[in-house]
């Protein structure tokens, strides 16, 4: 996926017209669309500003990877679990894995 494409699925995910995007990165509506359409390429600086408006990272906008529909608050979390202690962690991983496995029986009952 381009990051044309990426962008026009973000925002629209969020329920954003192009022009109230536009008017939170300091550009217009017809700039946006022209980023979603693969005409123009923002510069750094807009791509972040625009990441920011929609609450994902730079990094789902650029590149192809797996990890790249990670949110920004869950990468936020993210970086707060890895600043636990050991012992810490362990508790967190061990509610994430009974929340997760409880999930997934719901979901085949």
């Amino acid at each position: 996926m381009a990051f044309a494409d990426r962008l026009s699925f973000a925002r629209k995910q969020k329920k954003i017209r192009q022009a109230d995007l536009g008017k939170l990165v300091g550009t217009s509506g017809d700039i946006i669309g022209k980023y979603e359409r693969g005409e123009n390429t923002p510069s750094i600086d807009v791509a972040t500003k625009i990441a920011d408006a929609l609450g994902v990272t730079l990094d789902y906008l650029v590149k192809d990877g797996a990890y790249d529909q990670i949110d920004k608050e869950t990468l936020q979390r993210l970086k707060d679990i890895q600043k636990l202690s050991k012992e810490s962690k362990e508790h967190v991983f061990a509610l994430l894995d009974a929340f997760i496995k409880q999930s997934k029986l719901q979901v085949i009952l």
